[in-house]
């Protein structure tokens, strides 16, 4: 490891050392976050995660070759889009940076069976990244998750446990997750997926991007936060002049950070089951979500099933293949500009954060 970090509960102030995991505080139970010293220096011999290792709280391992990702401008509804094209990672999704630091850090303790409760692309990254490690993994996931996504884990090397629902995969995680030897990779809490994401920001950063706003899909918040992080180090060492807006997009099938955000419920009701990745009822950083989406003067704003669905046709249309999640960007691009929060003017960074090649079948029917 190329450096040492310490275990930090902001809630209750308890600390920890990094020889010992930890996927929750262990005094309150609240999320964790990592302290550790920072530098601004890029390694230019190589492209990806591990060129910002002085900026990430271990060595990233590399294994796979994941970040690196191309940037890609489009204008979809009069709006200037920049696509960090996200599903280009090794197992499709940017899942992939969280999982390299979160199972290399599991590999450093000489851990050797994973485990993880996700709907889909999780799953598949973390039984790749175990493979690769020559660790064994079990995926804990609904019936309902894409076959797809299954067949991956499968593939992978990964057991996959069927669960009736995400909440029940949830509980028969926990039971795992107690026992000796078996590293529980909790990627809604753990902290490791979100300093991974500030990556993107670094790589856009260097790609030359200056943005505006930027919008991301929000489950557990992960993506978001690592994108505020990332920006708000970019500003510490004056390499950007300003914070752009965050916008962060839910469904109106599940709406924790908006009515968190707003301190009431949408006046509207939908659908938007087809985003199974921000199905998630309580994302354990909400206060730190919504504290990122006000530093930076954004907004929440709702998508449905028919959003989604013309989102994916756009994107489509321009050569770009996503998964029903990753396409809520482009009509929650529109919902901000009418709401006010970005400007027609506006240039707009958006992680793609999803293959649709995972799910191409289930596509081809909507």
């Amino acid at each position: 490891m190329a450096k040492r970090f310490s275990w930090v509960c902001p809630r209750c102030g308890w600390r920890g050392e990094q020889d010992k995991y930890y996927w929750r505080c262990p005094r309150c139970a609240s999320p964790l976050m990592l302290e550790y010293e920072r530098e601004w220096e890029p390694n230019k011999r190589v492209w990806g995660m591990a060129r910002y290792s002085s900026m990430l709280p271990i060595e990233p391992p590399l294994v796979l070759g994941e970040g690196g990702t191309p940037l890609v401008e489009r204008r979809i509804n009069g709006l200037k889009m920049l696509f960090k094209l996200e599903y280009l990672n090794p197992t499709g999704s940017f899942k992939d940076r969280g999982t390299s630091l979160a199972l290399a850090y599991a590999r450093s303790l000489g851990y050797r069976v994973v485990v993880e409760d996700t709907s889909g692309n999780t799953g598949a990254s973390v039984a790749a990244y175990a493979s690769a490690l020559r660790m064994k993994s079990r995926i804990y996931m609904p019936r309902t998750a894409p076959e797809g996504k299954k067949s991956l884990v499968k593939l992978f090397g990964g057991e996959v446990v069927e669960a009736p629902s995400r909440g029940k995969a949830a509980e028969m995680v926990l039971e795992e997750a107690g026992k000796r030897g078996v590293f529980y990779v909790a990627h809604t809490w753990s902290p490791f997926y979100v300093e991974a994401p500030k990556t993107i920001v670094f790589e856009a950063y260097e790609q030359g991007a200056k943005p505006d706003a930027v919008i991301a899909p929000v489950g557990s918040g992960g993506l978001l936060l690592g994108l505020y992080r990332g920006f708000r180090e970019l500003l510490e060492y004056e390499l950007v002049d300003a914070m752009p807006v965050i916008v962060a997009v839910q469904g109106y099938s599940n709406t924790p950070v908006y009515r968190a955000f707003y301190g009431r419920e949408p006046g509207e009701t939908g659908d938007s089951s087809l985003a199974d990745g921000i199905m998630v009822p309580k994302p354990p950083r909400l206060d730190e979500i919504v504290k990122a989406i006000r530093d930076s003067r954004g907004c929440v704003v709702l998508v449905d099933n028919n959003d989604i669905k013309k989102s994916l046709s756009e994107l489509a249309e321009t050569g770009l293949v996503v998964e029903p999640t990753s396409a809520t960007v482009v009509a929650g691009a529109q919902k901000a500009l009418e709401d006010g929060c970005v400007d027609h003017n506006d240039t707009i960074l958006a992680p793609l954060t999803g293959s649709g090649l995972k799910m191409i079948s289930e596509l081809s029917k909507l």
